[in-house]
């Protein structure tokens, strides 16, 4: 039982320290050094990591926002591992499930001064993964889970073209969109999915 339940369990502490972490953030945006407090749709999840916040005061946050991301990132390797043994074909198979593994600790060292690096090397291989598998949500007859998969892709490069075009003030909030719906991608497709929706899917 509690096996079964280690990718909710493990979103679930993420997300609760996550929480923490904006609670005990000190304050300052990009836009206003001198806000208290985090700002859901002026702060990034980045500004919980740096060992000052923006208005100067040290960051109280960034323990909690560490050990949220450990979490994080150990659910997410957890998920990809568990849904490579849904999948029939050996090569889609291994690719999510070692693909997957490789997304833990580039996700969990984005809290650490090298986070653009570590970002863009986590997502690479995150939504990779969820390429591989909406292709395969696509052949099947999880029919909210094709819209669904389709619906986070776009958030995903929607996100990905505001951060390109240098758009601060919209992707401070499309980020949290996209983490959520990711997030519940990953839940929706660990317990309300089986082997057997894809057992005929080489």
């Amino acid at each position: 039982m509690i096996k079964k339940y280690l990718v909710l369990t493990g979103i679930a502490i993420s997300v609760s320290l996550l929480i923490i972490a904006t609670l005990n953030y000190p304050g300052g945006t990009d836009q206003n050094m001198n806000t208290l407090g985090f700002s859901w749709s002026e702060n990034f999840f980045s500004n919980l990591f740096k060992e000052n916040a923006l208005n100067g005061a040290t960051n109280s946050a960034k323990i909690w926002a560490i050990i949220s991301m450990f979490f994080y990132s150990f659910s997410c390797a957890l998920f990809f591992y568990n849904f490579s043994k849904k999948i029939v074909n050996k090569i889609a198979s291994n690719f999510i499930k070692y693909v997957g593994i490789l997304t833990m600790p580039f996700t969990f060292f984005i809290a650490t001064p090298y986070h653009d690096l570590m970002l863009a090397i986590s997502n690479t291989l995150f939504w990779a993964c969820i390429i591989c598998i909406t292709v395969y949500l696509l052949k099947s007859n999880l029919h909210f889970f094709k819209i669904y998969a389709i619906i986070c892709l776009l958030i995903y490069y929607y996100t990905m073209y505001l951060y390109i075009s240098k758009d601060w003030n919209s992707l401070a909030v499309v980020q949290k969109w996209n983490n959520i719906s990711a997030i519940l991608l990953i839940l929706g497709l660990e317990y309300f999915t089986d082997k057997k929706d894809f057992a005929n899917i080489r």
